[in-house]
């Protein structure tokens, strides 16, 4: 699934909502031992874009 999130999230960082949407789909099917490279990639991909989304989406997988 990780290989799969690092197709499909930048087809869709063009819009805000659609990329939350989408990263929220990624996060809960990454497999645990794939959530730390899902979120090392997002960051170094999209900080600039979404930095907000980001950190309230991998905040919510902790919780």
């Amino acid at each position: 699934m990780l290989e799969y999130a690092k197709v499909i999230l930048p087809k869709v960082s063009f819009s805000r909502e659609l990329f939350r949407k989408e990263l929220a789909k990624c996060i809960n099917w990454v497999s645990e031992s794939e959530i730390g490279h899902l979120k090392e990639w997002c960051f170094d991909n999209f900080r600039e874009m979404y930095p907000d989304i980001l950190t309230n989406a991998f905040a919510m997988r902790v919780a």
